[in-house]
């Protein structure tokens, strides 16, 4: 190696580590900030659907089969990653550890499919513990796989546990909480809300090292779709249209799709050489 070749590799290894830098420092910033605000317990009112009608003989039916996506979209994946294991030694994967992430993505979305429909049955704090923990299963394992893949593999794997414990430890303690009327959101918003800047910063900032990130893209924009659908104004708006579905219905639909985004992303990919 030249001597006028050390400094540029000096350069971009200093520019690399200001990128990860930059994304712990958010993190950081992010959940300071987040408990600087007071205690954010649940609104009572986020349980009044606008879509309340039993339909065949289920409560809120439409609220309820809306989850089908979830348990098609886990089994999808699920079947992909283990079928492509077993039969297929060439895996879109040039790590074998790098499937773990998206095994736990893939279980969280099957899981939220019986969590989210054990909630709608009879909306409640109780039952809405089931339909946040798989989520955030899904959604840590999806983060661990983004860090796996932009920043460094072996960072991804160590953090996949520490992640998915954070975000169980999220739901624990505002359910906790809550059973004391004292329930608090605010680490749970802080698992929402820093994954979903974080990630496309990573596109941004770190080199691809598969194809199909549009994939990922997609994904991403369909979960902020939804979780504007979700909103209770927007909710009521669109059910308020000929009462025929609520926002609440497509909310499902569109966190669907951006699962179903995330299992072609893992079919379709390949080492981007």
């Amino acid at each position: 190696m030249s001597a006028s070749d050390k400094p540029s590799h000096g350069l971009k290894r200093t520019g690399f580590e200001n990128r990860v830098l930059a994304i712990v420092g958010l993190g950081i910033a992010s959940l300071a900030l987040v408990f600087l605000l007071p205690p954010i317990p649940q609104d009572p009112s986020y349980h009044a659907f606008a879509d309340d009608r039993t339909l065949l003989g289920v409560p809120n039916l439409l609220n309820v089969a809306s989850n089908l996506p979830f348990l098609l979209v886990g089994l999808l994946g699920l079947r992909e990653l283990l079928r492509r294991d077993a039969a297929r030694p060439n895996v879109p994967f040039l790590e074998a550890s790098e499937r773990w992430p998206f095994l736990v993505l893939f279980t969280g979305v099957l899981l939220t499919a019986f969590g989210s429909s054990y909630y709608h049955l009879a909306p409640a704090n109780d039952r809405l513990v089931w339909d946040r923990l798989p989520m955030t299963v899904a959604f840590m394992g999806f983060f661990a796989g983004m860090i796996a893949d932009r920043i460094d593999v072996c960072a991804g794997i160590w953090l996949l546990g520490p992640l998915v414990w954070l975000g169980f430890t999220s739901v624990y303690d505002w359910h906790r909480g809550e059973q004391h009327h004292a329930g608090d959101l605010r680490l749970y918003g802080f698992v929402q809300f820093y994954p979903t800047v974080a990630i496309p910063l990573l596109l941004y900032l770190f080199p691809a090292r598969y194809t199909h990130t549009g994939n990922v893209i997609a994904a991403v924009a369909w979960y902020l779709l939804a979780k504007v659908l979700e909103t209770e104004p927007v909710d009521h708006s669109i059910y308020a249209v000929g009462q025929v579905v609520s926002g609440h219905t497509l909310k499902h639909l569109a966190a669907g799709m951006g699962a179903y985004c995330l299992f072609r992303m893992v079919r379709d990919r390949r080492p981007d050489s």
